[in-house]
């Protein structure tokens, strides 16, 4: 019957053959679907002695009564069978009422029901306008080029250049921040107190919470309690340190240099901590504070109260100035004393084997994020004879929080307008007011300046701009993309062996992480990170910022890493009417080769993501 609620569809007109309907025959509706013996003919013929009866009645007199006895007895067989007929079309006029009856009710019940169903949820109500959505294409004319210019490169040879780091020099550079050191001067031989951190935010922004807190410890000469996260209705996730970090192997490694404890010992427990001034909150630290902002303003509270307790801490401590020795520490913290916990390895290392076809370790960051669940050589023979499949992670940033917060268009007109709008005036009410009091930038304008979040159909283009065949496996991480289907459709069109973690793992695999997010973006963390290839949209983004410092750590110059520029792919994108393939394919391997130069960490940068300097790694000559 069709959707519930649906109006009811028109019954279909008879269909009338096309020699009836161009008159080249007589239609009399009576004999429909009656067989008459000797067809056309027959009837013709009869109409031809009903004319004649009428105008010629002297021409037939001699033979009147011998034929109106046939008449009668035509007639009598003719009305049995109009009878007939007649009565058969009003039964069926009455069964087809009775059946629409019948339908108009259940019509009105379902209508009905779903009247009751309970309102959905926002966040529902936008998960489902995203699957509902027709196709969004920017760039068709750019799209077609690179259709067709992959199916030219699907039979010849891959460029081996596009899995490997383009700069010999990357190789030169190897992880050492756990190297032994003596040690530091002018501590007290006993501590100043115990340091509480709850580290707010998801997997990637409480990740460097813990090694800022580390190096504060360290600072302040003061006990580390493990830290805490705090719950998130963003995140949606109760997990602890303890659920995703192995706590025995972090406090081992750290034991030389900082002391960190499970629990606070029992005469501090019980203390209001804010009541005697020891809850430090993000409104008593700047932005990237200074080592001296924490020793004017958290060390008098530690000496006086032996506890402070770090609230809702993040990013509260900058990248420069600070001691050597501090810097090395924060990475140590983060590339040597954070291991995820077994069962997040163990899960880790089924999505890996999967996507490769491999189950053995390839490289140092296969050791350092898996552990001992990725064998050291191949268990199968036909594995070690055929090799692993390569792979390319894309972290792909095109939330609808962050659509909504850029304040771009995306080629979806009114109604992706009018719904953006909605989404920031209840989620970004803060974005609202502001936009008030300040002068408006154009979407255009917003776009030209690199502003916007690349689109899948966009990093589809960069893709296959770089080289990438038709067949390449893309490991797809991150949340719900914006849109869903109607937004994807460009990407898999160009690239159709697209996974995630979702179509690698079975339900009951992946069921002790449903609900737990932070464990959910540590799979991916683990994917991208021992990607042969990862690429990134979005360079600002923390998950994009971690990856690709591990890879830049443990990856050995055999690990690189996709940064487009997005200021010089909005101008590359905006010739899309006019520019050549060619031109585009060499204008994006550009990009993206000077994206991915080599660089010692610059001032102020962050240490976890830029690893390259000496505090981190050691350059071999």
């Amino acid at each position: 019957m069709g959707k519930q609620g649906s109006p009811r569809s028109p019954r279909p007109e008879p269909q009338i053959d096309d020699d009836l309907s161009s008159g080249t025959k007589d239609y009399d509706p009576s004999n429909v679907g009656r067989r008459m013996p000797g067809g056309d003919n027959h009837l013709n013929s009869k109409m031809l002695l009903l004319h004649g009866l009428r105008n010629d009645s002297v021409k037939y007199t001699t033979c009147k009564g011998s034929f109106v006895g046939k008449k009668h007895l035509w007639l009598r067989k003719d009305v049995r069978s109009i009878i007939f007929v007649f009565a058969l079309m009003g039964f069926l006029l009455l069964l087809d009422s009775f059946l629409v009856s019948i339908f108009d009710s259940m019509v009105l019940q379902n209508s009905s029901a779903i009247r009751k169903l309970p309102v959905l949820k926002e966040e529902d109500r936008n998960a489902y306008l995203m699957k509902e959505k027709a196709p969004v294409q920017m760039y068709d004319r750019l799209l077609k080029l690179a259709k067709g210019a992959l199916a030219e490169k699907e039979f010849k040879p891959e460029l081996s250049t596009l899995w490997k780091e383009p700069y010999r020099q990357v190789a030169a550079w190897k992880p050492c921040a756990d190297r032994k050191v003596s040690p530091s001067l002018g501590k007290y031989k006993k501590g100043n107190g115990y340091i509480v951190v709850s580290a707010n935010g998801g997997l990637n922004q409480q990740r460097v919470a813990i090694c800022n807190a580390v190096a504060v410890a360290s600072l302040l000469n003061a006990t580390l309690v493990l830290p805490r996260f705090l719950y998130s209705n963003v995140w949606n996730d109760p997990s602890q340190f303890g659920d995703i970090y192995q706590e025995e192997h972090f406090m081992d490694v750290l034991k030389d240099e900082v002391k960190v404890v499970k629990e606070l010992p029992s005469h501090l427990k019980s203390l209001d901590l804010e009541a005697i001034g020891s809850l430090i909150t993000d409104a008593d630290l700047v932005k990237e504070a200074k080592p001296i902002d924490y020793i004017r303003v958290v060390l008098p509270l530690l000496l006086r109260n032996r506890i402070v307790h770090l609230l809702g801490y993040g990013n509260r401590l900058g990248f420069d100035p600070l001691p050597s020795e501090l810097q090395r520490l924060r990475c140590k913290c983060n590339f040597h004393a954070l291991k995820f916990v077994p069962e997040i390895q163990h899960v880790g290392s089924l999505l890996v084997r999967r996507i490769r076809k491999y189950d053995a370790a390839l490289s140092m960051l296969d050791k350092q994020l898996l552990g001992n669940f990725m064998h050291s050589s191949p268990s199968k023979e036909h594995d070690a004879a055929r090799g692993p499949s390569k792979y390319l992670a894309l972290h792909l940033r095109f939330e609808i929080d962050m659509v909504a917060y850029s304040l771009c268009e995306f080629g979806g007109g009114e109604s992706e307008k009018k719904e953006l709008q909605t989404y920031r005036e209840v989620h970004f009410p803060l974005l609202i007011e502001r936009l008030k009091n300040s002068k408006p930038v154009s979407p255009r304008e917003l776009r030209k300046l690199g502003r916007c979040p690349l689109t899948p159909e966009e990093a589809g283009l960069v893709l296959a701009g770089i080289g990438f065949k038709h067949g390449t496996y893309i490991y797809l991480a991150g949340s719900q993309i914006y849109g869903g289907n109607s937004r994807m459709n460009s990407f898999t069109s160009l690239y159709p062996n697209l996974v995630t973690k979702e179509t690698l793992l079975t339900p009951s695999e992946l069921a002790p992480f449903q609900n737990f997010s932070s464990k959910l973006a540590a799979l991916d963390f683990i994917a991208c990170a021992t990607a042969d290839v990862f690429a990134m949209t979005d360079s600002g983004s923390q998950l994009s910022s971690l990856v690709s410092g591990f890879r830049t750590y443990y990856g050995g110059g055999r690990a690189p890493t996709l940064r487009p520029n997005k200021k010089r792919l909005a101008a590359i994108l905006s010739e899309n009417s006019t520019i050549q393939w060619n031109s585009f394919e060499d204008r994006v391997k550009k990009m993206i080769e000077e994206g991915q130069r080599v660089h010692v960490r610059r001032f102020g940068r962050s240490i976890y993501r830029q690893p390259r300097c000496q505090q981190c790694m050691c350059k071999s000559h």
